[in-house]
C-alpha cells in the first residue's frame, strides 16, 4: 500500500503514512511489503487457525500497532482469534442499527473524523442522562468491537486518545451496575486483540464520585496507563490535549455534533458490506484441539475471567 485509501468518515494528515511507518522503522521502500509477506506466511502455517486468509491492510495495521515487531504481531493475531473462540459473547452477530435497543439514548461512542497533529485517533464517548441497565454494558462492548473491526482494515494511526464525558450521567448508578470482570475482558480484547495503543485517557467530570471509577481502573490497568488518565472538571483543559477544532460542536469544535457523527457511524457499520465482513471475522477463530497445549497454558490459562494487568509500551 503506497497511500491510505480514502474513507468517508476517517480523515488523515497529509504525512500520516510516512510518519507512522517511520515510527516503526518500516518507511524504506519495500520494507512494509516484506513484513506483511512474512506475517502472511506465518498465519498460513498455523494449524489451529480456522481462517488463514487475512486482509493485507489488516496485517499492516497489526504490524503498525506492534511497532514493527513481528513476534508481537503474531501474538496479537493469535490473541484475537483466541478471544473470538473463548469469549463469543463479545463478538455476537449484531446489526448496530436494529439490535441494540435504546443504547444510543444512554451512550454514543464515536471515532472523531479528524486526527490530532500527532496522528492520534480520538475515541470519544458521550454519556447521556439515561441510566444503563446492567445488560446494556455488553451491548456497548459489542458496538465498540464492531468499530474496532472496521478500524483494523480502514484506519492508519499512531495510537488512540480516549475522551469520555461523564457530566450528565448518575455516576453512582453507573459504577454499581458496572461489572469489573466484563470491563477487564473488553479492555483486554481491545488492547491485546486489536492492538489499541492508548496514548491518553481523558475523563470529563466534576463529580467526586469519579474517584470510584478510577479506583476500578487501577485494578485493571498498568501503572503506566494509570498515569495517562487525566480527569478534567471543564472542557477548557481538554483542549490542552485534544485540539478544539477536531471536537464535536457540543464541545466547541468544528467536527459536527455527536449525534450526527454517531449516526454516520451507525449507517456505515450496518451496511451489507460490513456485516458480511463481520461474519467472516467471527469465523477467524481457533481450533484449540490443534493448538500446542503448552503454548495455550502459558498464554491463556485462566481465561476468560483472570487476566493479568493490562500493560502498554
Amino acid at each position: 500500500m503506497d497511500s491510505i485509501p480514502k474513507n468517508s468518515l476517517l480523515q488523515f494528515n497529509p504525512d500520516t503514512l510516512e510518519y507512522v511507518r517511520k515510527k516503526c522503522n518500516l518507511h524504506q521502500p519495500g520494507r512494509m511489503q516484506e513484513a506483511i509477506k512474512i506475517l502472511d506466511e506465518w498465519t498460513k502455517k498455523q494449524a489451529h487457525f480456522k481462517n488463514k486468509n487475512f486482509d493485507p491492510h489488516y496485517l499492516e495495521t497489526t504490524i503498525i500497532a506492534c511497532k514493527g515487531s513481528m513476534e508481537r504481531s503474531k501474538a496479537q493475531i493469535d490473541s484475537i482469534c483466541t478471544f473470538r473462540t473463548l469469549m463469543p459473547t463479545f463478538f455476537r452477530r449484531v446489526n448496530v442499527k436494529h439490535d441494540l435497543g435504546n443504547l444510543y439514548d444512554i451512550v454514543r461512542p464515536i471515532i472523531l473524523p479528524k486526527m490530532t497533529p500527532d496522528h492520534h485517533r480520538v475515541f470519544m464517548v458521550k454519556l447521556n442522562g439515561a441510566a444503563f441497565e446492567a445488560s446494556q454494558f455488553m451491548d456497548y462492548y459489542n458496538f465498540c468491537i464492531i468499530i474496532a473491526e472496521y478500524l483494523k482494515v480502514h484506519d492508519y494511526l499512531n495510537g488512540f486518545l480516549v475522551f469520555t464525558d461523564f457530566n450528565e450521567i448518575n455516576l453512582m448508578d453507573f459504577v454499581t451496575k458496572l461489572n469489573p470482570i466484563e470491563l477487564r475482558q473488553a479492555l483486554t480484547i481491545y488492547m491485546q486483540g486489536f492492538g489499541m495503543r492508548l496514548k491518553g485517557i481523558h475523563i470529563l467530570s466534576s463529580s467526586k464520585l469519579i474517584d470510584v471509577l478510577i479506583t476500578i481502573l487501577k485494578q485493571i490497568l498498568s501503572e503506566k496507563l494509570i498515569k495517562r488518565i487525566c480527569v478534567h472538571k471543564s472542557i477548557d483543559t481538554v483542549y490542552e490535549h485534544i485540539p478544539k477544532n477536531i471536537l464535536p460542536s457540543e464541545f466547541g469544535g468544528e467536527g459536527g455534533s455527536v449525534k450526527e457523527i454517531h449516526e454516520s457511524w451507525v449507517e456505515l457499520l450496518s451496511t451489507d458490506e460490513h456485516l458480511a465482513y463481520l461474519d467472516g471475522q467471527r469465523e477467524t477463530r481457533t481450533d484449540e484441539a490443534l493448538r500446542q497445549s503448552q503454548v495455550f497454558n502459558e498464554q491463556y490459562a485462566g481465561m476468560p475471567g483472570t487476566f493479568r494487568t493490562l500493560t502498554v509500551d
